[in-house]
């Protein structure tokens, strides 16, 4: 199954902004969640529908936000969205205020 990496404007301009060591890393557990679309962790209530992935990079933890399309089994390329990255502080109300301004919930 051939995958596509869809990377939205809060991924990027973190990815951006980091050296190269730590955007090696990014790449490193983008491609993992590719191989693994499962690997994140599903989340529930307001963020129904998003996995987070987490990993540690210098003693801090990040963690990456990404969506899966509903129905992986039947499709030959499979999309992931990735929608932010980020340490924890702040991760989730920031990701709640994007997703609303997007139009993915109201």
């Amino acid at each position: 199954m051939q995958t596509v990496r869809q990377y939205k404007k809060p991924f990027s301009q973190f990815v951006k902004k980091q050296p190269r060591p730590f955007r090696a890393i990014i790449e490193d557990e983008v491609s993992l969640i590719c191989e693994q679309p499962d690997i994140g962790e599903m989340k529930v209530g307001d963020l129904a529908g998003i996995r987070v992935h987490k990993f540690r990079f210098n003693r801090q933890e990040y963690l990456i936000a990404y969506h899966l399309p509903d129905n992986t089994q039947a499709v030959q390329i499979l999309t992931i969205d990735f929608y932010q990255i980020g340490t924890h502080e702040r991760f989730y109300e920031d990701l709640k205020h994007y997703l609303r301004a997007s139009g993915w919930y109201a």
